[in-house]
């Protein structure tokens, strides 16, 4: 996709780059100028700009973009002129990083639908990630049921997930498995990235490091972590 960010400070410049990594065509812009050096030669384009002038939007493809990210975080002002201008100007998805209840309000009586709050989001994660004491991350679909990353027992190396039987033991459904593996960059050094095997089958064999991304009950996710700190604790 393309994909327009406006705002270059910590949380926009990692979401540019985090995109770009993914595959997708990101613009950044940013006003200030060391921000757009940082991050000039990491995505497809950098522009500088003072994105409350509606005139300097000439040099802006937003028709041609598929979605666009204020992610503006320093001024609450300036981020709630960039989303109106940006509304006038196109039809495209907005995306707008809301600072305040206010700003919220703002955005809702723009008729703004995807209003993200990026500090509170990782806050909230943070404490699932530890109330869930031994997952690695979260995504809460309801007060009751989570998806959720977890390291495989040791019980389970070297045995096939038609073996494990683990929706009747633990009543998780697992989805995928995340596995490490070693990647070189363009310059040779070896970094180790984590993948999903895709859609695991009967056959499919749990190997030691395997994370696994199960679905399920928030309490049966507990009492599946409650075993893993136990076996913890013992080693």
């Amino acid at each position: 996709m393309k994909i327009i960010v406006f705002g270059l400070g910590n949380f926009g410049m990692s979401l540019s780059l985090s995109l770009t990594e993914t595959g997708n065509e990101v613009i950044g812009i940013d006003k200030n100028m060391e921000k757009v050096n940082l991050v000039k030669d990491k995505i497809s384009h950098a522009i500088c700009m003072d994105s409350t002038n509606e005139l300097a939007y000439e040099a802006v493809p937003l028709k041609d973009s598929d979605k666009v990210v204020v992610a503006i975080g320093e001024n609450e002002g300036a981020a709630i002129i960039t989303t109106a201008i940006i509304k006038k100007l196109s039809d495209v998805k907005i995306i707008s990083r809301a600072l305040s209840p206010i700003h919220d309000t703002v955005l809702e009586a723009m008729g703004i639908q995807n209003i993200i709050h990026p500090e509170q989001d990782s806050a909230d994660r943070l404490t699932k990630q530890i109330n869930f004491k031994s997952t690695l991350e979260n995504y809460q679909l309801d007060d009751n049921f989570t998806i959720s990353e977890v390291l495989a027992k040791p019980e389970f190396f070297n045995r096939t997930v038609e073996e494990l039987d683990t929706v009747d033991k633990y009543h998780l459904t697992l989805i995928t498995i995340i596995r490490k593996r070693e990647k070189r960059n363009l310059i040779g050094k070896k970094n180790i990235i984590k993948e999903s095997i895709g859609r695991p089958n009967s056959d499919t064999k749990i190997e030691p490091g395997d994370i696994l991304v199960v679905y399920g009950n928030n309490k049966d996710i507990e009492h599946y972590c409650l075993g893993q700190e136990e076996h913890e604790i013992r080693k």
